[in-house]
């Protein structure tokens, strides 16, 4: 495994791992920070053995790495497992390298982090707007944007599963540095259920919370998902049964979509356990990103929807602040239910 970041290891959460591996370096290097106690980050073992490399502030350099690092199972028959790390609105700087990699045969994991309005005190200009559509449109790649702890390791161990082998992919994993209660994902703990969880997550999404007679479902992703419970609390105090749907990954719902038409080859079967047609009701969703992302998901059936996210240029502030400016809060979603029934 090889890890590549733009100068942002510390942000996004990268120390833990370069301490523990080492940088990368043709040569052992003298580290004249090795006296320094108080550094959390240690740039120490810079030698051949490391397996971290830092590019400063060139994402364009790192998914070119990427890509060479991604190919090596091809043209070398050494299969390496490249991970690159930077925030999320820099993606759409490094995308067409990136692309240029994947399309020849490069197979790598991207990690945008952190992405969207979440991101908000850090101001406007940080924050990803129309990143998750890179998820459904590139082609050889599987993007993720996870909610909990336990879907990103499961989403990120099904991507390395997928790298180094002729019919592999590229995977983008949109992550956010927000902190969610873990106790909010109910993961079950009977071994067939986690099971089925797992496969669900893998593959798209999952029934996160299921009201005995729904009126309303909610479809929400990645930082969006304490908002969307706490908007079905409310509503079910007001009478209206809500499932509530984890989105992991709308390009892979995209094509299950697709198969269950006939318009491509591939599963279908997630589209029924996380939609499925005995429930359908009318539906919003959310996401911390474009609306148009999850827009298509009230085409599987066929009901009324109402699609929330962001569609404007950022601003700073506190999440609380930025999600009620945006239209994404709780109070957001369940005015958006409302109007919906």
């Amino acid at each position: 495994m090889v890890t590549v970041s733009p100068d942002v290891s510390s942000s996004t959460n990268l120390g833990g791992w370069v301490n523990k591996v080492g940088v990368w370096s043709s040569r052992e290097r003298v580290d004249w920070f090795a006296d320094d106690s108080e550094t959390i980050l240690h740039w120490r073992g810079k030698k051949p053995t490391g397996q971290h490399i830092e590019l400063g502030i060139a994402e364009t350099n790192l998914v070119g790495l990427l890509g060479e690092l991604g190919a090596t199972w091809s043209r070398w028959g050494q299969p390496l497992l490249p991970i690159g790390v930077m925030y999320d609105p820099f993606v759409e700087r490094a995308l067409e390298p990136w692309s240029f990699g994947i399309y020849a045969g490069g197979q790598s994991i991207l990690v945008g982090t952190p992405s969207g309005i979440s991101l908000a005190p850090e101001g406007g200009a940080h924050q990803s707007i129309t990143t998750p559509s890179i998820g459904i449109e590139q082609p050889g790649c599987v993007a993720y944007e996870p909610a909990f702890a336990i879907d990103v390791e499961w989403t990120l161990l099904a991507s390395l599963a997928q790298l180094g082998k002729p019919d592999g992919t590229s995977a983008y994993l949109r992550l956010s540095t927000r902190a969610v209660d873990q106790t909010l994902a109910e993961v079950p703990t009977d071994p067939a259920a986690r099971e089925r969880r797992r496969r669900q997550v893998v593959a798209g999404a999952y029934l996160l919370r299921k009201a005995e007679n729904p009126g309303v479902t909610i479809a929400a992703m990645g930082a969006m998902i304490p908002e969307a419970l706490a908007a079905a609390d409310r509503l079910e105090q007001a009478g209206v049964g809500v499932d509530v749907v984890c989105v992991t990954s709308p390009g892979l719902l995209f094509h299950a979509l697709r198969a269950k038409q006939g318009r491509e080859d591939g599963p279908s079967w997630i589209l029924d356990q996380a939609f499925p047609g005995s429930r359908a009701t009318p539906l919003v969703t959310v996401l911390d990103g474009h609306p148009h992302t999850l827009a298509f998901l009230a085409t599987i059936n066929r009901v009324a929807s109402t699609s929330l996210g962001v569609t404007r240029f950022g601003q700073s502030g506190s999440p609380e602040d930025v999600y009620r400016y945006h239209g994404v809060d709780a109070d957001s979603i369940v005015r958006a239910a409302l109007d919906i029934l």
